[in-house]
C-alpha cells in the first residue's frame, strides 16, 4: 500500500512539474507601438518578456537597454487552438495599445494580464480591436 502511494506521489510531482516547465515564458520581441501595462506607458522597441518563479504569473517586462521595464502578474487562460508562434496579444483603443495576452508556441495555456484602471476608463470611449504581435526573436 505505502509503494503504491509513492508511485501515485510521484507520478503527481511529476506532472506538476511538467505543467510548470511548459508554462515557462521567456521571449524577446520587437514592438512597434508605445504600449500600456499595469497603467505605465512602454515604449515601442525590443523587449524580453520572462516568466518569474515557479508559479510562473509573475511576468518581467523590459526593454533591450533596460531604461523600460514593468512587473505584472498574470492569470492562466487557455485556447482551444495551441498556437505555432508565441505571440503577444493587445486590446487597441484608438491609438492606445495595452498588453492583454501571452503565448508560447506549442502551449494551448497563456497569460492573461489583468485589465488597468486606465484601460477601463478608455474602454467606455471606444470600441476594442485586438491586435496580434507574433514574437520574430526568441
Amino acid at each position: 500500500m505505502k509503494k503504491q502511494l509513492f508511485v501515485l506521489l510521484g507520478l503527481g510531482l511529476l506532472l506538476v512539474g511538467a505543467s510548470a516547465s511548459a508554462q515557462t515564458v521567456n521571449m524577446k520581441v520587437n514592438v512597434p507601438f508605445n504600449f500600456i501595462v499595469s497603467g505605465g506607458t512602454l515604449p515601442s522597441g525590443e523587449y524580453t518578456i520572462q516568466g518569474l518563479g515557479t508559479a510562473g504569473n509573475a511576468m518581467s517586462i523590459r526593454s533591450a537597454d533596460k531604461t523600460a521595464k514593468s512587473l505584472v502578474l498574470a492569470s492562466r487562460c487557455e485556447s482551444r487552438k495551441t498556437p505555432e508562434r508565441s505571440k503577444l496579444v493587445f486590446h487597441r483603443y484608438g491609438d492606445r495599445y495595452f498588453l492583454a495576452q501571452i503565448w508560447m508556441a506549442g502551449n494551448n495555456a497563456g497569460h492573461e494580464l489583468p485589465q488597468s484602471r486606465r484601460e477601463t476608463e478608455v474602454a467606455r470611449d471606444y470600441t476594442v480591436q485586438e491586435v496580434v504581435l507574433v514574437a520574430a526573436l526568441r
